[in-house]
């Protein structure tokens, strides 16, 4: 939707998403709600993983204002005001900026509160980190249960979108940093993250392109090392495997043949006897 945690490449983060404006006119709680995921998705999603109370990013009353406040003028602005100044492409690049520089805290903050609960638990780093900081992404499912669609295949885990992907990259970047397996300053290493994820968004939508700098090396490591050999049999149900014997016709069910087989010689001798 509207600045949220994750979006598709598409939509460059100030869109509606498919069928929100038909639930927004049906039931404008369930397209409220859903709104909130994305906005607090992340926040959630970490909490639950870190045991903390899932309503603990809602206590924020001015947040949670301000985010009704624009779920609203971009639904039930009259003549459409609002949603058509965030489509203009000056105002989409300084929000979609914006947006990228939010995510940066956002993965920091889940690595530093992982980090602060169980330390050195670089996996635990990265999975918080990743969560707070694509929590819209992955919630993605849920959420549409809430606007009563019901897409499995859209599943972030099986299908990851750009956002997803370069928050997983920042979350795993953030936790080695942490865990002092990279020797660089922690603010050095929030402004080269940040201009990284900034300008490649920013080309992404002037170009109209959905490519990103690391996609040739995700490319080259999938095939390495997770694309089977040409060289292995297909995998298989073993029951379903037909037994070497058993397209051989057996004994009994072969028919006597009408004609008697008779050797060369014998022929032979009957042709000299007629």
């Amino acid at each position: 939707m509207f600045m949220s945690d994750d979006d598709d490449d598409d939509d460059e983060g100030v869109c509606c998403f498919a069928g929100a404006l038909e639930v927004s006119q049906r039931s404008p709680f369930a397209c409220w709600f859903s709104s909130m995921l994305y906005c607090f998705g992340g926040a959630v999603l970490s909490a639950l993983m870190m045991a903390d109370a899932p309503v603990a990013p809602l206590t924020n009353t001015t947040n949670l204002l301000l985010a009704s406040l624009m779920w609203y003028l971009v639904f039930y602005c009259p003549l459409d005001a609002v949603y058509s100044l965030a489509s203009v492409l000056p105002v989409r690049l300084v929000l979609t900026a914006m947006k990228e520089v939010t995510r940066t805290w956002k993965v920091l903050g889940g690595v530093t509160q992982a980090g602060r609960k169980y330390k050195d638990g670089l996996f635990v780093m990265i999975a918080v980190g990743w969560a707070k900081g694509a929590g819209g992404g992955l919630l993605s499912n849920f959420e549409q249960l809430v606007r009563g669609v019901w897409k499995p295949e859209t599943n972030e885990l099986l299908k990851m979108s750009y956002p997803t992907k370069v928050t997983l990259l920042g979350s795993v970047v953030f936790s080695l940093q942490q865990c002092n397996f990279l020797p660089i300053q922690t603010h050095h290493l929030i402004f080269i993250y940040t201009l990284f994820i900034v300008t490649n968004k920013t080309q992404m939508m002037l170009l109209g392109s959905s490519s990103y700098p690391f996609s040739a090396v995700e490319t080259l490591l999938y095939k390495t090392l997770f694309v089977r050999p040409l060289t292995f049999s297909p995998l298989s149900d073993p029951s379903s495997c037909a037994s070497p014997n058993h397209n051989k016709p057996n004994a009994q069910d072969q028919k006597p043949s009408d004609t008697k087989e008779t050797h060369p010689k014998d022929a032979e001798t009957t042709k000299k006897t007629d």
